[in-house]
């Protein structure tokens, strides 16, 4: 009974966000919200305020921009299916990741195309083994 009544007077934000699995752990969420990635209703909010029923929240997740209205309240994590229950992402937030996804897949981040990273000492070694036996033409 006693976590029904705490469940009606509001869940704080940083258990909320991640018992509805935007963040994989709680100081993850706190951390963002410490950083002023998350508002509610328009305001900037700390980690302990006490989100209600239909509030509106606007975070960063990653590199995407959500907003997302609260439907329900829940302290604890459950299955994903029961957290997707707990909050409406608006029509709006939906457009804009559809964008953003779009515009990352039509132009990569240049920096994901290197697989292997630095070359490393071998690597460089064959390189210059390589560019000493070119086939540039010798003088006779």
């Amino acid at each position: 009974m006693k976590s029904q009544e705490s469940a009606s007077a509001g869940v704080r934000l940083d258990k909320w966000l991640w018992a509805a699995r935007f963040f994989k752990t709680r100081s993850l969420a706190a951390e963002e919200i410490g950083k002023g990635r998350v508002q509610i209703n328009g305001q900037l909010a700390k980690a302990s305020r006490e989100l209600k029923l239909g509030d509106l929240l606007r975070f960063r997740q990653g590199v995407v921009d959500r907003e997302v209205r609260v439907l329900g309240l829940s302290p604890q994590r459950g299955p994903a299916s029961q957290a997707q229950g707990m909050y409406e992402e608006t029509p709006d937030s939906v457009s804009r990741r559809e964008q953003a996804a779009e515009r990352r897949r039509l132009a990569p981040e240049p920096a994901a195309t290197i697989s292997q990273g630095r070359p490393t000492k071998q690597d460089r070694r064959r390189l210059s083994d390589w560019e000493r036996w070119s086939a540039a033409v010798e003088p006779e």
